[in-house]
């Protein structure tokens, strides 16, 4: 058998491509939408890929599953469980689809994968166990999104975008079954999850990129809880907030996302057009740029993004509005890398960019204070912003700051002070600088604290933790 392991760092999402050498053939589990790295893995390997497995709807990314099966013909393999707008529904896509239920096998030259279905995370969610029939016993499991390294699937999901709203409790204690399920597996086993740390999947995911069945029973915090109702108030406490793109991302997955071939090549755009963008059109226009370059030179109703973010997708993910274009600011030799970013959460009306020197020349700046002046003007009636996390303003936090996470902002904007200057904060200067943007195109008086809580911190001012 043979293994590859494929990481998406954006999204903090793993696919997995899985070959039998002496069949000649392969398999890919979870493919991300830009399929080309398993087109090189088939190329160098000699492996042909034969079959695509999904283990779920996923929420965080668009999914490649068509897009693989379309370019190699491959079989699509999909979960059967799931009912109604909570199910697959691949009629229209145009592949090979084949449904597999809990005890199916696949077959991949020698190598067998077995379906279980482990519900909670969704309503279909299954997953793989992996046995090289040489060896008479599985080796591992693909575990999508029910069990991570450190912690397990949230179940608050469809409940967190409007899918089903309700079923969080009823899904945490499928949860809690599916632990009491691994809890019975062989220790060896080996775990290769959907996610690794920073993913919004879970709340405390670890960085690691595989892990034993046995390491996991010893450590995971999830087979801890001594019962179903303990298992349940630990689950649901303290999940990270859900980006306003994952109801996009059940919605499009469930279909099978858009082929890329199918899509309008976005444009080199002129100057007149980006003025009519935020003008006229009101569009999203993402400027990619460093946080200091947009602070310098900006055109006013553009949000900054910074593209060097590893979270650029993420953070976009916020604020996009599918039912209308979204535009970039970009440097010429980055733009391409970026549209492919945003194709990776489903954005795929991008009528074009323009290129970052036709905003070099704008006069609009964004300022920035130090937070040594950021703390005198608190005393004489500024607010700091916090635009964090939960989790992070839990454990320290400005005193007498206000507390409004990034994704909550823009449907909060009467909860602000007109009359008083804002100075947005976040861990380190770049999120507040998202906002700061922002809250400067609803003519606020904003101003992004240099450095974030821990410039603050280093500046010796006051933190108040817990």
């Amino acid at each position: 058998m043979l293994l590859k392991y494929v990481y998406d760092e954006h999204l903090a999402q793993a696919s997995y491509f899985v070959g039998c050498p002496g069949g000649g053939v392969a398999l890919v589990i979870d493919p991300a939408r830009n399929i080309d790295p398993y087109l090189r893995l088939q190329d160098e390997t000699g492996l042909k890929i034969i079959g695509v497995a999904e283990t779920h709807i996923h929420a965080d990314f668009a999914s490649g599953g068509r897009e693989l099966a379309a370019s190699t013909g491959a079989i699509l393999y999909i979960s059967g469980h799931g009912e109604d707008d909570l199910a697959y529904d691949f009629t229209t896509a145009g592949v090979n689809v084949r449904t597999v239920c809990d005890g199916d096998t696949i077959m991949v030259g020698d190598v067998e994968l077995a379906v279980i279905h482990t519900p909670g995370h969704t309503p279909e969610h299954i997953i793989f166990q992996i046995t090289d029939t040489g060896a008479h016993e599985p080796m591992g499991l693909f575990t999508g999104d029910a069990l991570f390294a450190g912690d397990i699937g949230r179940p608050d999901l469809l409940d967190a975008t409007g899918n089903a709203v309700g079923s969080s409790d009823g899904a945490a204690r499928q949860q809690y079954e599916n632990v009491q399920r691994f809890k019975q597996m062989p220790d060896y086993l080996q775990v290769w999850p959907g996610h690794g740390a920073g993913s919004a999947c879970g709340k405390a995911l670890g960085a690691v990129p595989s892990t034993t069945i046995g390491y996991e029973k010893r450590y995971n915090p999830a087979f801890q809880q001594p019962n179903a109702e303990a298992f349940v108030e630990w689950l649901l406490e303290g999940q990270p907030e859900p980006p306003h793109y994952f109801a996009q991302m059940k919605r499009v997955n469930r279909v099978g996302a858009a082929l890329l071939d199918t899509l309008d090549t976005p444009e080199v755009l002129g100057e007149e057009t980006l003025l009519a963008a935020v003008t006229e059109i009101r569009a999203l226009v993402i400027d990619a740029r460093s946080t200091d370059r947009f602070a310098q030179h900006h055109a006013h109703g553009t949000l900054n993004i910074p593209g060097t973010s590893r979270q650029f997708n993420t953070w976009a993910g916020w604020f996009v509005d599918y039912a209308a274009p979204t535009y970039l600011i970009a440097d010429e030799n980055d733009a391409g890398r970026l549209i492919g970013l945003l194709r990776a959460i489903g954005v795929d009306e991008i009528p074009g960019y323009f290129p970052a020197e036709i905003v070099e020349q704008y006069d609009a700046q964004l300022e920035t204070v130090e937070p040594s002046e950021a703390f005198v003007q608190a005393q004489n009636g500024a607010v700091i912003l916090d635009v964090r996390g939960k989790t992070e303003r839990q454990e320290e936090r400005i005193p007498d700051s206000l507390f409004m996470p990034m994704g909550e902002v823009a449907n909060r904007l009467d909860e602000l002070p007109r009359l008083q200057d804002i100075i947005v904060q976040c861990g380190s200067g770049v999120r507040s600088g998202i906002i700061a943007s922002l809250l400067e195109n609803y003519g606020f008086r904003v101003r992004n604290l240099a450095g974030g809580i821990e410039g603050w911190k280093r500046a010796g001012l006051p933190v108040e933790n817990g």
